[in-house]
């Protein structure tokens, strides 16, 4: 069963209906349900359609964090093969919270860094709801350090709502990290296609999305704080992140027209968590077509185009 968002009653309300009548159809043989259940499961593409043709940003910020919605570890699985995954940043300790190691693409060897969510309790807590500490963001370093070494592409995959602010983090030195994070991804002399799956929150999300060329999911969001954290600083109240994420242009398209992005991966009816297979499908069409173009880019003007890719970011408004 769904996970309904609260905008998404009409469609809960109908897919209601067709579960109570096959379950109906299943206990007594004699009636015959399908053409009703026809009718309705019209209905439910009909308003899925409808709704999700008109959503706010605060409604794709929800849909962004739907439960359901592929993590990393699904695209992995789907997409790579031969991945070993390294841990450790050979300073402190593990972070779960980024996953990252070298694998093979479409049969090209890569390196791959992303952020896990987790989907259930345990799994959650073990990576932290997808908030790396310090020591999370040194590891994606070291793997981009032997990326770079080894002449490799580097594939990240951003789902958090920011780094993790504990007090430990902060006394291990978070905001050094970040910045030494964004500023080795600068640096590379390999393609680095970044796509934003679910939620690219603040800092978190860019200190392993500077790349080459950035993708966003058609119902994902990023900007640099999250709508109730912005909420809660202007006008010190959380409750009114609706306002917050409409003002703030988050979303897929308002990024791709200011952009800062580069391009929007559609997403299936309903969103990512409806079809997971081809939304991760057509998210390895776009990395591979990517990296296909930037194949043929030397070192040098690898990192010299993804500098001026940012520092361009805001000047031809």
């Amino acid at each position: 069963m769904h996970n309904y968002l609260d905008f998404e009653k009409p469609i809960s309300d109908l897919e209601g209906k067709i579960h109570e009548l096959k379950k109906l159809a299943s206990e007594d043989e004699s009636i015959d349900t399908s053409d009703e259940v026809t009718r309705l499961e019209i209905r439910v593409r009909e308003a899925t359609a409808d709704i999700y043709s008109k959503l706010n940003a605060w409604q794709k910020t929800q849909v962004a964090r739907h439960p359901q919605r592929p993590h990393f570890v699904d695209y992995a699985n789907a997409l790579l093969t031969e991945f070993t995954p390294l841990a450790g940043d050979r300073k402190f300790s593990e972070d779960a919270a980024i996953q990252a190691g070298f694998a093979r693409f479409r049969g090209q060897p890569v390196a791959i860094i992303g952020q896990e969510k987790g989907n259930d309790t345990k799994s959650r807590l073990k990576h932290n709801f997808g908030s790396a500490r310090p020591e999370g963001y040194r590891k994606a370093i070291r793997i981009m350090e032997m990326a770079d070494r080894f002449q490799l592409p580097v594939i990240t995959l951003v789902d958090t709502a920011g780094a993790y602010p504990g007090v430990g983090a902060e006394e291990r030195g978070q905001a050094e990290a970040i910045a030494r994070s964004t500023e080795i991804s600068l640096a590379l002399k390999v393609p680095i296609v970044s796509v934003i799956i679910g939620e690219g929150g603040s800092g978190g999300a860019i200190a392993i999305a500077t790349g080459n060329r950035v993708y966003m999911l058609e119902h994902s969001i990023y900007s640099v704080i999250s709508p109730e954290g912005a909420a809660s600083i202007l006008w010190r109240d959380s409750t009114r992140a609706k306002e917050a994420a409409t003002n703030m242009k988050i979303t897929a398209d308002d990024l791709k027209s200011l952009g800062v992005i580069d391009g929007i991966i559609p997403e299936p009816l309903g969103g990512a968590h409806r079809d997971p297979q081809t939304v991760i499908a057509a998210t390895g069409d776009m990395i591979a077509n990517a990296l296909s173009e930037l194949s043929s880019r030397s070192g040098e003007q690898l990192r010299s185009d993804r500098r001026q890719k940012f520092l361009n970011i805001g000047r031809n408004l």
